[in-house]
């Protein structure tokens, strides 16, 4: 998990979720459960993006919208030959 510019708007957005629990609760709790949904946000994503990228592959099918392996489409490599 490395540091992404997009993560200093994560992190002030749960800044922001954490002045709004204060009232609520003690600023350590508030403190608490924000990094716990940082870290969980984090894991979520890096989780996310593996699953894309399996998914894709080498990449898609201009044609058929399926995935490319071995440089060749599936679908429509089978059907010119």
């Amino acid at each position: 998990m490395n540091f992404e510019k997009r993560d200093i708007i994560l992190i002030v957005g749960l800044f922001f979720f954490m002045l709004g629990l204060i009232p609520f609760m003690a600023p350590f709790y508030a403190a608490f459960i924000v990094i716990i949904m940082y870290f969980g946000i984090k894991f979520y994503v890096a989780n996310r993006k593996k699953a894309i990228k399996k998914d894709v592959g080498e990449g898609i099918c201009a044609e058929c919208g399926s995935s490319i392996f071995n440089k060749k489409c599936p679908n429509c490599d089978s059907v010119r030959e």
